[in-house]
């Protein structure tokens, strides 16, 4: 962004609280509840306003008698003669400084009081004002700046029309145009420090970006080990001199081989670096080397061994030989899935571990096989995991069963050793959190679920229970199941990803709709007419984010029936049939739903114009899919590149040159000789 204004300007900063406060001290009244969504941003507000084309409707020298009141004088004309101030007096302010972060901005509706004075408050000093006004309805505007010698105001009105016609004149380029604006970006000046730091994570985001740019930005930006990285880029992360970037890529990076997990452990010579990276591992399920396996257990740090004893793939020796180990820590951790594997001398010794932790364990995986006697639950100072999983004499149970807390009745009830009849007496016990873990018990018949009083709050986060998974490939018990009177028995059923039709179409009419979301995304034989209905009210999850529209199943023909649809969610389908036309793109571009403008915005059809003109859309998302729209013109996206509130997103554009991407990173991670201006 050119701007003209050469005084010196520094931008007030403060979060919301102190806007308000400052636009409260100017005699604003706040409209806490207005909606300013449907106007142009503010950002694209203050572009005329500042630009080196501009010219002033109003200028008021600085050295005028009586300045701030001609200048609120000034504003007040202006304001009441062209709309911006609404029939119930409110208008929408931008004032600048940074007040959101890295936030997008947003409007603030206002009133005047009896006592205002925007002069004299919303600026550096009194009577150097910098604001922007803004009509409700989006259509006119006063922008306030201050210059050298004068206080300039500018009027623009026909926002839309203006926006229509500039984009217009920015979509007419050339081929050699196009060329000569990337070849005046690769000669320009360095980008600001806050810019180059933007451009990093949009390289890193962007699926364009070659592998042998991409391994140059390790360390730059923490986006780049979330995705899928080569094997060079992984290889080059492993060896980074930043601690931080190793142990980020062993957290977040999904392509490790079993031989990188070895080498970048074993690699560390940081015990603490050793132990976070085996835990980790350990908690990611990874597999390493048996090489690795051998170290790592004999590793001179407890933690590490500690970690280690918890690898998935640990062979059945080792493990032995961890219960074993020097340290109890490292006992009491190997102790769980050692124990099946160790001799009666090792376990003797474990269960009369002078360390109470480890005795604690040993318990617990002993009396997985020998019911649990009173006495010992008594003294030994068992938690209520070993009421959950440990086989329990019938004393005990009964004890707890009717004496015991309603935390030791809840885990009991989930215990699957549990006599039948202790589990009816559970069903009906009087904390309903006892009675909501019985229900889900797998021994129990649907007939007994039934009979169990629970509240079950379909709103609430759920996991799919393990005993139905794995039960998917049985169709008779999907049959019984599908039937089922609890939701969340259902929605185990509805993960499968193969049903009989019969089980279908039961659930796909399921009165829980989480059920068809979990059909719409787990299931290949989810039904069409169920697709589209869960595409009504759900958008996509973080894990599943193309379900349902991305479903195989997802109509594809037929659409257009939906072009003049109310609900915006299947209006916008009209764009996925294959007759549907450049215009019925153009249209929807301009629709009143910002999710209709956003479904234009990513199709490939759309026109340069109408992608530079959704550039300075509303909604901020639609904003962000123009900017990465493929015919944006070159001249178009180096503005965006230039400016810190849309660089990222223009680092992501899919139609970046190679080159232009060397010199982006070449202005990132510059020779050390090199300066750049911040």
């Amino acid at each position: 962004m050119e701007s003209r204004n050469r005084a010196k300007w520094v931008p007030v900063t403060g979060g919301k609280d102190t806007l308000i406060e400052l636009l409260q001290r100017a005699g604003l009244e706040v409209v806490e509840d207005w909606r300013t969504e449907e106007v142009l941003p503010p950002r694209a507000a203050w572009r005329p306003v500042v630009s080196g084309n501009a010219k002033p409707t109003v200028a008021v020298r600085e050295d005028l008698p009586d300045l701030i009141a001609e200048l609120n004088a000034q504003w007040r004309r202006l304001a009441a003669d062209n709309g911006i101030i609404g029939e119930d007096g409110v208008f929408l302010i931008d004032v600048a400084g940074a007040w959101t972060g890295g936030a997008a901005r947003r409007w603030t509706a206002v009133r005047l009081t009896g006592r205002w004075d925007l002069a004299g408050v919303l600026g550096e000093r009194p009577g150097q004002p910098k604001f922007v006004t803004l009509a409700t309805d989006g259509g006119t505007l006063v922008g306030v700046t201050t210059e050298e010698d004068e206080v300039w105001f500018t009027l623009l009105d026909h926002i839309a029309e203006r926006q229509e016609a500039a984009a217009q004149v920015a979509a007419r380029e050339t081929p050699r145009e196009r060329e000569a604006a990337w070849a005046a970006l690769l000669q320009g000046p360095g980008p600001s420090t806050r810019v180059r730091e933007m451009w990093a994570h949009g390289l890193a985001l962007n699926s364009a970006t070659p592998d042998d740019l991409r391994a140059r930005l390790l360390g730059l930006s923490h986006f780049l080990l979330w995705h899928h990285l080569p094997t060079a880029v992984v290889e080059a992360a492993m060896v980074h001199p930043d601690w931080k970037l190793r142990q980020l890529l062993a957290e977040a990076q999904p392509n490790i081989t079993a031989e990188q997990w070895t080498r970048l452990i074993l690699g560390e010579q940081e015990s603490r670096h050793r132990w976070i990276l085996t835990m980790l591992a350990a908690d990611r399920l990874a597999e390493l080397t048996d090489a690795a396996y051998e170290q790592l257990a004999t590793d001179p740090s407890a933690r590490v061994r500690e970690e280690t004893a918890r690898l998935s793939g640990l062979p059945v020796r080792i493990l032995a030989a961890l219960a074993a180990d020097v340290d109890p820590s490292v006992r009491a951790s190997a102790c769980r899935r050692a124990w099946p594997h160790l001799n009666p001398q090792t376990r003797r010794s474990l269960l009369g571990d002078p360390y109470g932790n480890v005795r604690v364990e040993a318990l617990i995986q002993y009396h997985q096989e020998h019911p649990m006697p009173r006495s010992v639950f008594d003294t030994a100072e068992l938690t209520d995991r070993a009421i959950s999983t440990c086989r329990l004499e019938r004393v005990l149970a009964e004890h707890l069963a009717h004496q015991g807390s309603p935390a030791q009745r809840c885990s009991l009830a989930g215990n699957p050793h549990l006599d039948p009849d202790l589990v009816i007496l559970l069903a009906h016990d009087s904390d309903e959190n006892v009675r909501s873990v019985v229900a889900i018990r797998s021994d129990i018949t649907e007939g007994q679920r039934a009979d169990i009083p629970i509240d079950f709050d379909p709103r609430g986060h759920h996991h799919a229970l393990d005993w139905v998974m794995a039960l998917h490939h049985d169709p008779g018990a999907m049959r019984r199941l599908a039937a089922s009177t609890h939701p969340l028995v259902r929605r185990s059923v509805a993960r499968a990803r193969r049903l009989p039709p019969d089980v279908v179409e039961r659930l796909a009419r399921d009165e829980d709709r989480v059920v068809q979301l979990f059909l719409a995304e787990s299931c290949d034989d989810a039904p069409a007419d169920m697709l589209l209905r869960v595409w009504q009210w759900w958008t996509g999850s973080l894990s599943i984010p193309d379900r349902p529209h991305g479903h195989p199943n997802f109509p594809r023909r037929d659409l257009l029936r939906y072009t003049d649809d109310p609900n915006p969610r299947m209006r916008q389908l009209a764009l996925d049939d294959p007759e549907s036309t450049a215009e019925m793109i153009e249209r929807f571009s301009r629709d009143s739903d910002e999710e209709v403008r956003h479904r234009a915005a990513t199709d490939p059809r759309l026109t340069p114009a109408s992608a530079v003109r959704l550039l300075d859309d509303p909604n901020e998302r639609v904003r962000h899919a123009a900017a990465r729209h493929p015919a944006l013109p070159a001249q178009v996206l180096i503005r965006l590149l230039g400016d810190p509130d849309t660089a990222q997103t223009a680092a992501r554009h899919p139609a970046l040159p190679t080159p232009v991407m060397e010199q982006m990173l070449q202005w990132i991670q510059p020779p050390p000789h090199a300066t750049s201006r911040t």
